[in-house]
Formats: C-alpha cells, sequence, structure tokens
C-alpha cells in the first residue's frame, strides 16, 4: 500500500468518525431540546391549572359570601382564595365568638363578612404597619363591615421565648379577650427573621378555646413547618391536619370539651 493510499484511508476513517461524532452530539441536542419542550408543557398546564384553580376559589368566596363589592388583589403577598374560601368555610361551619388574626387585608374582609352572615362574632387583626392597618380600616368601611372587625395598632418589638429572642407583635393591644374560637396567622412577614410566626403559639395557643382552631398560611415553607411542629410539641392537645392550597395550609384544632371528657371516660 502506498503512503498516499495509508493517507486517503486515514483522511476518511478520520471523516467517518468525525460524522458519527457529530450525528450523535445532534441526537442528544434533539433529545434535550424534546425533554426541554416536554417540561415546559408540563410547566404551563401545572401553572395554568393553579391558575384556574384560584380562580375557581375567587368566584366561590363571592358567591358564598354575597359580596356586592370587590375584594383588593388577592396574589403576591396577599392571601390566596384558596386559602381565604378555606377560612370563609371553617368560620361559617364553626361560628366562632372571636377571631384573632395576625396580619390584616382581604382575609379580614372575608372573616368579617362571614360573621356578619353568621350574626355572631367580631374579629380582631393584630397590624403592624400603619399603613395597611389603614387600608384595612377603609376596606371594611367600603364593605359596610366596620362594626364586625376592628384593627389594633401592633407594632413589631422584641420577644423572649423561652431566652431566645424574636420579634413579634405588641401582643398587649388586645383587648382582656375571653378565649379564642379562630386564630389565623399570616404574619408577620418572613422578612423579619426566622421562625417569624412562631410567637404566636406560645402567646395565643394558651387562649384557643375548646374546639377552636388555628389556621397558618405559607404552611409549605421550612419556617413555617417547623413552628408547627414546635406548636405540636409543647400542645400535645391540638390535632394538625393540612389543606390543600397554593401557599400551603396548616390547621391546628383543639378538640372540643365534650370529645374531651368523652376520651377521659373511655379512658377511665
Amino acid at each position: 500500500m502506498t503512503v498516499s493510499v495509508a493517507l486517503g484511508l486515514a483522511l476518511l476513517a478520520i471523516l467517518l468518525l468525525a460524522t458519527l461524532l457529530i450525528a450523535a452530539y445532534s441526537l442528544h441536542k434533539v433529545r434535550a431540546a424534546h425533554l426541554m419542550l416536554y417540561e415546559l408543557r408540563d410547566t404551563l398546564e401545572q401553572g395554568g391549572n393553579r391558575q384556574f384553580r384560584q380562580l375557581e376559589a375567587l368566584h366561590g368566596l363571592y358567591i358564598e359570601l354575597k359580596l356586592d363589592k370587590s375584594l383588593p388583589p388577592t396574589r403576591g403577598w396577599a392571601a390566596s382564595p384558596d386559602f381565604l374560601i378555606e377560612l370563609a368555610r371553617h368560620a361559617r361551619e364553626a361560628r366562632p365568638g372571636i377571631v384573632v388574626e395576625c396580619s390584616s387585608g382581604t382575609s379580614t374582609v372575608v372573616l368579617a363578612r362571614t360573621l356578619q352572615l353568621n350574626g355572631r362574632g367580631k374579629v380582631y387583626s393584630l397590624e403592624h404597619d400603619p399603613h395597611y392597618a389603614q387600608l384595612t380600616r377603609e376596606l371594611l368601611a367600603r364593605h359596610g363591615l366596620s362594626e364586625w372587625a376592628v384593627v389594633l395598632d401592633a407594632p413589631l418589638e422584641p420577644l423572649d421565648v423561652g431566652n431566645v429572642p424574636y420579634t413579634w407583635y405588641r401582643a398587649s393591644v388586645l383587648p382582656a379577650l375571653p378565649q379564642i374560637d379562630m386564630l389565623v396567622i399570616d404574619g408577620p412577614p418572613q422578612a423579619v427573621g426566622r421562625l417569624a410566626r412562631y410567637p404566636a403559639g406560645p402567646v395565643l395557643l394558651p387562649r384557643l378555646a375548646p374546639g377552636g382552631a388555628v389556621f397558618l398560611d405559607d404552611a409549605a415553607r421550612p419556617d413555617e413547618q417547623e413552628a408547627v411542629q414546635r406548636w405540636r410539641d409543647a400542645f400535645a392537645d391540638l390535632q394538625v391536619s393540612t389543606r390543600n392550597c397554593e401557599k400551603g395550609c396548616a390547621v391546628l384544632q383543639r378538640p372540643a370539651a365534650a370529645a374531651v371528657a368523652e376520651s377521659v371516660t373511655r379512658a377511665a
């Protein structure tokens, strides 16, 4: 075999190898593009389903609460419609007398309107931001609900819980209430610090009435999950469940007095 023939065969082999490598790389890129398209399709479908679920919940709120004026936006930092309708449905069924809320806004209007439909009860909302407190008061007035809810100016201040420093609402602004029938926790904001919502447990859960319920928004977040676990450890009688809400919803409920008495009787 002459040198020129050998060189030609070598070049041909190199060319074939290069062609195979290019083909393999092209197939890899095509497969990656297909996978990306499938992932994008699934993301769009899931996003569409989530938005549709929120629209359904918002529509349900307007129907169930018989609202004749619009609610403020329920996106971003605001409570999502699916969380709001959980609050409304529980309040309609449980008919709480005293509702305490950590933060204020659309949820305050929803709860106040529910109590108005029930014909009993009052909402007490702790709000650290004076601007938002005033906005909520204006919302209540617009819906004719001012007598069913009061927004309390509760600035954030240092609070020691078990010798650990936190920043939480000034709880002393709450009037001398009987036991709390329903507690809604949607503040303080996460930016305040780690486990920002945890102090609600030590401060308010001892005042939760038999049969009373706690609704925690944003319960899909790690801090809120840890707070729930700590509350459960500290208050063994609380029954914990979840609701399928956009941002996560944890529900903690104290057994009714009759249920507790029956349990004691059976144990005896």
